[in-house]
Parts: structure tokens; sequence; C-alpha cells
């Protein structure tokens, strides 16, 4: 139960990163999620290194950080179109 609600959670966090990033990006739900997913773990990762923490210790972010690190996944993803 717990991966549905992470999956559901990186969805809408990359849905939100969708709105906020400019221009028009043509991705499908399953992307979304990816992103969304792993904007959460960028996310935590900069957390970790703004707070002192280890970075190898894995942590997911808040919706902040985690729509920060979706925007910042897609801002790379879409550079290299």
């Amino acid at each position: 139960m717990s991966l549905l609600i992470f999956l559901v959670f990186g969805f809408i966090v990359g849905l939100i990163a969708r709105a906020l990033m400019p221009g028009t990006q043509k991705v499908g739900i399953v992307k979304t999620t990816l992103i969304g997913v792993a904007g959460s773990f960028i996310g935590g990762l900069l957390g970790n290194l703004i707070s002192g923490h280890s970075i190898f210790q894995l942590a997911s972010a808040g919706w902040i950080g985690s729509v920060l690190g979706a925007i910042i996944l897609m801002a790379i993803l879409g550079r290299n179109r």
C-alpha cells in the first residue's frame, strides 16, 4: 500500500513540476510519475547536502524539495533533446 501512495505522490509532484516548468513538455503519465519520484530523491539528496547529513543516506524530501528536484530533473532532461 505504501508503494502505491509513493507512486501517487510522485505523480502529483510530477504534475506540479510540469505546471511550473515554462514551455511545453511532451511527457506521458508514466514518465511524469518517474520524474516526480526521482525528483523526490534528488530533493532529498540536496536537502542532505544543505543540512550536512550523509549523502549516502537515502531520504525523500517534502513537497517543496520534491517539486524542486523534479523541476531540476525536467530541465536536465529537456536540455538533452
